[in-house]
């Protein structure tokens, strides 16, 4: 049966559901396909999105971002944590051709640590990432140049480089110095809408709008909403965000899958992330986000979402006062759009397919 080795950043859950259901398609397309995982992310999460029975290995295959909270990256403590990767990338890199040699994948893919391609391409084997971006431009634009190392430049670079192919998935950075990068369409798992079924558990009215918060995986901060939610509204807050009481329910407590709760609400706050913009994209979702201007990620995907969905940017400061209230309810008023299908997994899958069972396996 064909072995796919899959390198996850940790970095939030936004990698994890962007890989997850291309990976779920090659599952569905290739019956008994073997996953390892190299990932620091929670089983249990990893198990929501990948077919059962894949194999996780311990450690990181990257240091993803240092942060503080969900918005508020902390620049040069990760610059750091990367020039530290960096120093152990021989000892870390015979440790990976070691694992293939032993355990050969039929292909390596990476959202999106660059080691296991540089591996990979050692020992001639298929690799490719696949992400809407990666950590040179991450590190390069959003850090400032001068305080990335040209040694580490050159590593992340020459690391991408070594993929066969980088697959980009609308919306992504440019990226327009990787002569192996392709572009796909949007990429995301959508869920069922069980809006009448969630309430009815919460004992609202059909008129009642839920609004859904969610920081992509990183615990939110009790700030993000003081006082009481928008009148008339009812707020379905994840783990951390300090907010109980009329209007409020942790949606932890609703035991449903999260794609079904974006698919039953009228509205989510969020901040700038790939996965939340596009989920909320295929179900046609009004947005309200945070600002996040410091991320280089942010431009390209706030003016994708602005083009799909009713949209618009708030201070985190102000999240809580007259401004939320005021876009809340314009954004509510706007209503759903046509949704928008996540048409680059299937054509990631098709991309993928003839490198996992190419005429060597």
């Amino acid at each position: 049966m064909p072995h796919l080795y899959l390198a996850i950043t940790a970095h939030g859950y936004g990698h994890l559901a962007q890989v997850g259901p291309v990976v779920a398609a090659l599952a569905a397309y290739l019956p008994g396909l073997r996953v390892t995982v190299h990932s620091e992310l929670p089983p249990q999460v990893l198990a929501a999105w990948l077919p059962a029975g894949f194999r996780q290995l311990d450690g990181a295959a990257d240091p993803g971002m240092v942060m503080a909270g969900p918005l508020q990256v902390c620049w040069a403590e990760s610059v750091a944590a990367y020039e530290a990767f960096l120093a152990t990338a021989p000892r870390r890199l015979a440790s990976l051709r070691r694992l293939f040699l032993a355990d050969p994948p039929d292909l390596v893919l990476a959202d999106v640590p660059w080691l296991p391609l540089l591996a990979a391409r050692d020992l001639d084997i298929p690799a490719v990432a696949l992400s809407s971006l990666n950590w040179h431009d991450i590190l390069v634009e959003g850090a400032g140049f001068y305080r990335v190392s040209p040694a580490l430049r050159e590593h992340l670079a020459a690391g991408y480089r070594a993929a066969d192919l980088f697959i980009r998935p609308t919306p992504s950075m440019p990226m327009a110095w990787l002569e192996n990068a392709r572009g796909v369409g949007p990429i995301a798992r959508l869920g069922r809408n069980r809006a009448a079924q969630l309430r009815r558990q919460l004992r609202l009215s059909a008129l009642t709008p839920l609004v859904l918060m969610q920081f992509g995986g990183i615990a939110a901060a009790p700030q993000w909403l003081r006082g009481a939610p928008p009148a008339g509204t009812h707020w379905l807050v994840p783990p951390g965000s300090g907010k109980t009481g009329a209007g409020v329910t942790p949606y932890a407590a609703l035991d449903l899958p999260f794609q079904d709760l974006v698919a039953s609400v009228d509205l989510l706050v969020t901040k700038p992330g790939y996965g939340s913009f596009v989920e909320a994209a295929g179900h046609g979702l009004p947005v309200l986000y945070l600002g996040r201007d410091d991320w280089p990620e942010t431009p390209y995907l706030v003016e994708w979402l602005g083009r799909q969905v009713p949209s618009a940017a708030v201070a985190a400061a102000t999240l809580g006062g007259g401004e939320l209230a005021t876009q809340v309810q314009r954004l509510l008023a706007a209503g759903r759009s046509p949704p928008v299908a996540p048409t680059g997994v299937v054509t990631a899958r098709d991309m993928l397919l003839p490198l996992l069972v190419d005429d060597r396996t």
